[in-house]
């Protein structure tokens, strides 16, 4: 039965073949990768590379390595918060793990040494929090996934979250430890103000009805009724009438938001999904801005101001 034998064989072949490819999958835009490591040697490193601003990458039984490289095609923008000018050419990356993270450590390969970013999860530990790191002009990085040992493995899946901006500054994210009260919570001035209402994913007008806690992300979350919707690159904002909105917005909670009376011009990013304060001058004060900027002709951008 020597033919049947090859015959057997080349079938398993043929379906191993399938269901690497199953499990091994760029999606169309090459933002997210999607793979198992049932079909991985021990000790193997398989090489990922992903060309967005964000994705998610989900590893599945994870098994030996995988590394991954980001290299996105970020259009150049101004900073929108107080680092003083324009683009540096610095992008800022911040990985979020899913709350089921298990069967893998995260690490950023930099210069050839590893930095740990996520532990592998044991299921009493608190949910991992998101993790950020600055790419300067020139310097490589990369993402290092390195599988544990488990004995079962059926359950263990490696998944996270990225995004990648060539307009934050480092205070901009949920990862903090490092980053000073001073420096985060600095109002902008003028000019900082002026580039945000141009480059901000969010506008708007509004009060601040309350401010809660949220400890997991060590955030303020800041409840706001719009007013007026300049503009949203996502639904941050719904209407609740037929005046106004309402939506969230969180900021460190190093900065210590508190509610009060006045309206404000709301701006910033957002980050996974969720609005996070950049600059929020009082509208009568950026009123008064813009007012004088228009008339010396040195807007950056158009807004319908009241």
């Amino acid at each position: 039965m020597p033919g049947f034998g090859r015959w057997i064989n080349a079938t398993w072949i043929l379906l191993l073949g399938i269901f690497h490819s199953c499990f091994s999958n760029y999606s169309d835009d090459q933002c997210s990768w999607r793979g198992s490591g049932l079909s991985q040697q021990q000790g193997s490193v398989e090489q990922i590379s992903l060309h967005c601003s964000e994705g998610t990458l989900d590893w599945l039984y994870p098994k030996g390595a995988l590394r991954l490289t980001l290299t996105p095609r970020l259009a150049p923008m101004g900073a929108v918060r107080p680092s003083g000018g324009g683009s540096s050419g610095v992008i800022t990356a911040c990985v979020k793990p899913s709350e089921q993270f298990h069967g893998a450590q995260l690490y950023l390969e930099r210069d050839g040494l590893l930095e740990l970013l996520v532990g592998d999860r044991i299921e009493s530990s608190a949910p991992p929090r998101v993790r950020c790191f600055s790419r300067g002009p020139g310097e490589r990085l990369a993402l290092f996934l390195q599988a544990t040992p488990h004995q079962d493995i059926s359950r263990r899946i490696a998944s996270f979250r990225y995004e990648l901006r060539g307009d934050w500054t480092a205070r901009m994210s949920l990862d903090s430890n490092s980053i000073s009260r001073e420096d985060a919570c600095r109002p902008c001035n003028d000019t900082e103000v002026l580039m945000a209402v141009c480059t901000s994913d969010f506008v708007v007008r509004g009060n601040i009805r309350s401010v809660e806690e949220d400890e997991t992300l060590r955030a303020a979350v800041i409840k706001v009724s719009a007013t007026r919707v300049f503009r949203q690159k996502y639904t941050l904002f719904t209407s609740s009438s037929r005046l106004v909105s309402r939506g969230e917005i969180r900021t460190l909670l190093q900065c210590g938001v508190r509610p009060g009376p006045g309206s404000f011009l709301f701006t910033g990013r957002v980050h996974f999904g969720e609005a996070w304060l950049g600059c929020a001058p009082r509208y009568k004060d950026f009123q008064r801005t813009y007012a004088l900027a228009k008339a010396a002709q040195q807007i950056p951008c158009e807004l319908p101001v009241d």
